[in-house]
């Protein structure tokens, strides 16, 4: 759907330019543009290899179990059904970190592994029949459908990419998004985890009940 909106919008824009005698500027914008899109790429992809560079040390330096450690009681509480020693804890605190530093990049290849490693959670539930805390086949489980939104609303404390974006582009003060971008993502995080819990205590009231009866 997305294709068609932007093959619409880039149509409409050639269309009205040719009826306005713009197309000469329209050749213009786009040759510039691609200039412009493959120098953002290189800077991008620097910042990029740079700070999953820095990661993949913090890992083998031992430096993200130790923070994965600290992180225990915040993963217990976002995920209490969730085994404490389980494989997609180290995944998601991964994940969680890169997200912090603004690392979206960086964080996904964590957070595709956590999502792998919660659906192998589900299935052994549902082979253990387990039905209290595994859903059906195909739908995402609890602690799937919470990780997957609190990794959207993503909490950061420093915006690395966004800075890059605005150094880029010439901004005078491009480490200044800093306190917006904390406020703005404390903000979608918190409710984001308000939401969580009140679905799973929805959830589990509604289960009580159809035990209960």
């Amino acid at each position: 759907m997305l294709n068609y909106l932007w093959a619409g919008m880039i149509l409409a824009g050639i269309i009205f330019g040719a009826f306005n005698g713009k197309m000469q500027d329209i050749t213009n914008a786009a040759l510039d543009s691609s200039k412009e899109a493959v120098t953002l790429c290189i800077t991008m992809i620097g910042v990029m290899a740079f700070w999953t560079g820095i990661m993949e040390i913090a890992s083998r330096a031992g430096i993200i179990q130790m923070a994965s450690d600290k992180m225990r009681p915040l993963i217990r509480f976002l995920f209490p059904n969730l085994p404490e020693k389980h494989k997609a804890v180290e995944h998601i605190c991964t994940n969680f970190i890169a997200n912090f530093l603004g690392l979206g990049w960086a964080a996904t290849p964590a957070g595709l592994k956590a999502m792998e490693e919660l659906g192998k959670l589900e299935e052994e539930r549902r082979n253990k029949k387990i039905y209290g805390l595994a859903r059906e086949k195909g739908v995402a489980g609890n602690e799937m459908c919470t990780f997957l939104i609190i990794n959207i609303s993503s909490l950061q404390l420093i915006p690395v990419n966004v800075i890059a974006y605005r150094s880029q582009y010439g901004s005078a003060d491009p480490a200044g998004i800093i306190g917006a971008g904390i406020v703005a993502t404390a903000v979608s995080t918190g409710v984001a985890v308000v939401f969580c819990k009140m679905m799973d205590t929805r959830k589990k009231n509604a289960a009580n009940q159809k035990n209960f009866l």
